[in-house]
């Protein structure tokens, strides 16, 4: 009897459960964990259950030829479906060799970004803040400042300078931290919203709701700082979540997913056909900027791009509306 604790309790977690451990270990976002998980899942099934462990790069590379000649899926799906695999094998399991430098990677294309004409970008902001002027404000301070939707709808209370016209970006893509411009024209629209998140995090305070969701260790630090206001959402979400780690219920930020449906609604509105996200409106601000002569490193550093030939793709862009005229013109 004391041999069947011993093996429960020194048994080890499911291989799924040991992924998302190591994965919250490094510090990965909740996306790219479920992807992985998605992904190892997906590659453990179509291999009729076997283990990890009794499989190798045949295994691999077959499951790999699958998805793009039967799925038909793109090549940076393709690569992700990879790198969720090599992670397991290296990360989790443990285990180096040398077939996981042998798989051949595929190649990524590099397409110009979508962007939108001012006039476009214009009407597209009048069509939000008429059906909502939350996501008005949303879409105004993606296309203003740049921002990727995830750190937008991150932003904290904490975050908003007015006294040096700033936004401070935390958590962004890779860890990183950056300060951007605070447009003029959005500072009374974003001292309104900072007021109605005020009112939301005082009804919360009152209903003795759980506090916000802290980064790393802080709430440990200082268990009140999640009740505090500096620390409550720009954006808060209009209805409680449950957090999918922490099984807690509390106020989340805004889903980015109820933004995009949003914004592709107000698109149909429009008629505007091009193929377009919300991210558009980070490359419009970008073109646009370099457009008016804004300073390419510049452009860089308010991107937050780790190395300049990442902006210059929209030099790419700008070639296109340069005001070279075809010498079909001049017949």
């Amino acid at each position: 009897m004391n041999k069947n604790i011993t093996s429960q309790t020194v048994a080890k977690p499911r291989l799924l459960d040991q992924v998302r451990e190591r994965m919250r270990y490094k510090h990965y976002s909740l996306s790219t964990e479920k992807v992985y998980v998605y992904w190892i899942r997906f590659f453990i099934r179509w291999s009729g259950l076997r283990h990890p462990l009794e499989m190798g790069v045949r295994e691999v590379e077959n499951f790999l030829t699958m998805l793009a000649t039967e799925r038909h899926v793109s090549p940076s799906t393709h690569k992700q479906a990879l790198c969720a695999i090599l992670f397991l094998y290296k990360e989790v399991l443990q285990i180096e060799l040398p077939w996981m430098e042998q798989i051949g990677r595929p190649k990524t294309q590099q397409r110009l970004p979508v962007v939108f004409t001012k006039l476009e970008v214009q009407s597209i902001l009048q069509e939000l803040n008429r059906t909502h002027t939350e996501y008005g404000l949303f879409a105004s301070l993606l296309y203003g400042t740049g921002m990727r939707i995830m750190e937008a709808a991150r932003l904290r209370i904490k975050d908003i300078d007015f006294d040096h016209s700033a936004i401070i970006i935390r958590e962004a893509k890779g860890g990183k931290e950056r300060v951007i411009m605070l447009p003029d024209s959005l500072r009374t629209s974003m001292q309104n919203q900072i007021q109605q998140s005020r009112r939301i995090w005082r009804a919360d305070l009152d209903a003795h709701m759980s506090g916000v969701e802290m980064p790393f260790a802080i709430d440990k630090k200082y268990p009140q700082a999640g009740h505090s206001l500096a620390w409550f959402w720009f954006f808060p979400q209009a209805t409680y979540s449950t957090d999918p780690r922490s099984g807690i219920v509390r106020r989340h930020h805004l889903y980015p997913q109820t933004f995009r449906r949003a914004f592709t609604t107000a698109l149909k509105q429009l008629n505007l056909h091009k193929p377009a996200t919300p991210h558009t409106l980070r490359h419009s601000f970008a073109t646009h900027l370099l457009q008016s002569g804004c300073d390419i490193r510049t452009v860089q550093d308010l991107l937050g791009h780790s190395d300049v030939s990442t902006t210059m793709i929209y030099t790419h862009v700008l070639k296109i509306t340069a005001g070279v005229r075809s010498p079909l013109d001049h017949l």
